[in-house]
């Protein structure tokens, strides 16, 4: 009999969540053969992320994964041998109820949010008791070293990512409206929350000396371009120019198709989680933002990741990105957003070999999936679930 699953996704105020969720949903299913529950309560934004989601449906199923609606009050349902809050959701009290009603209960696992900090490998795996009910709550916590849970990824990404630069890009570009890159132009996705470093950094590709092309999916950033090129509302399918910079505003995507604008483009701009993590393993550069936290909690972060992705790049073009990012982060340590983008371009080969290399080092952490699989196993050989 399959192990079962169940995962709970409460979506907050971005896609970040629901996307991480999914993904994980469907590689527990259609890599591990787990029969997976995926409960969510926003499927208007699943809906987004992934068009095939029927968004008032309370049961469907989708690529192998069930997916519920999770709507309050909650219906009675029979918990699963591993439960997964991502993120720290509190499940329904019917459910808590009904898993400690189990003997043994459910492998209880809190899937907290990835960062490269060293406290993260000290804190992965821990229990922790529930103050009322018999049962015990796991902290999962993905990382970049072996002693946490991993990474995100499916089996066969880099073999599907190495086909579709080998054959995908032109057809890729097509799709979207846009001819073959020429010899000299340069290629950058920009996905964003809101930022005061956006002006300095449009004004700064503008004024290049080689053309930039820069997509710009759907999002919060809209607003804010509508603004620095003057014009009343900007809109997916539109494009404009301005000195060296082609704007082209893109629909929102779903998540096959953002991955490949990532291994499309040069350059990607990406913001939370989610897309940071599908921009490592795009083997292309980056400038990430974190999600901004009150006391500027997300530049430890940030410098936390820098501190792993800088390893191995020599210290000019390591400057490069770390002064663009803490640039693009809101860091007052730096130079103006011109003399970042410059010192950028100047060590653009080595960071572009860099950022290939550094997506080969990604899978020395582990696959996520895969560890969550050996944890939760482990901890139901400790005993039988009943399933009566």
């Amino acid at each position: 009999m399959r192990t079962t699953w169940d995962i709970f996704c409460n979506v907050v105020d971005n896609y970040g969540d629901i996307g991480i969720a999914w993904r994980l949903a469907r590689g527990l299913a259609g890599e591990h053969g787990l029969a997976v529950r995926l409960w969510v309560d926003d499927l208007h934004a699943f809906h987004r992320i992934w068009p095939a989601i029927n968004p008032d449906a309370a049961e469907q199923s989708c690529e192998g994964v069930a997916v519920r609606a999770w709507r309050t009050p909650f219906a009675a349902a029979v918990p699963a041998q591993v439960v997964i809050d991502a993120f720290g959701c509190a499940l329904p009290e019917s459910y808590l109820a009904a898993m400690s009603e189990r003997s043994p209960p459910p492998v209880w696992i809190n899937l907290e949010y990835l960062s490269a900090e060293p406290w993260v490998a000290e804190h992965h795996g821990l229990p922790s008791p529930h103050p009322r009910l018999p049962l015990t709550r796991y902290f999962f916590f993905p990382g970049y070293t072996a002693e946490t849970g991993g990474l995100l990824v499916e089996a066969d990404l880099a073999g599907r990512r190495a086909a579709f630069v080998r054959a995908g890009t032109a057809a890729f570009w097509r799709r979207i409206g846009l001819d073959m890159p020429q010899a000299n132009e340069l290629r950058v996705s920009l996905f964003a929350y809101e930022n005061p470093a956006l002006p300095g950094l449009l004004d700064a590709w503008a004024a290049d000396a080689r053309p930039i092309t820069c997509l710009v999916p759907e999002g919060r950033i809209i607003p804010q371009l509508a603004a620095w090129l003057a014009v009343a509302d900007a809109r997916a399918g539109e494009a404009y120019r301005r000195g060296a910079l082609r704007l082209h505003i893109l629909p929102f995507l779903n998540q096959d198709a953002y991955d490949h604008l990532l291994w499309a483009c040069d350059l990607n701009f990406v913001r939370g989680e989610d897309s940071c993590v599908r921009a490592q393993w795009a083997a292309r550069p980056l400038v990430w933002q974190a999600y901004p936290q009150p006391d500027e909690a997300h530049w430890d972060k940030l410098d936390a990741l820098l501190a792993h992705y800088l390893e191995g790049l020599n210290q000019e073009a390591a400057h490069a990105v770390s002064g663009m990012w803490r640039h693009w982060n809101g860091m007052s340590d730096v130079d103006d957003m011109a003399a970042c983008w410059a010192a950028w371009r100047a060590h653009q080969v080595a960071i572009e070999a860099h950022a290939a290399n550094w997506c080969d080092r990604l899978g020395l952490a582990g696959r996520l999936t895969g560890k969550l699989v050996d944890f939760a196993e482990n901890k139901i050989k400790c005993g039988v679930f009943s399933n009566s």
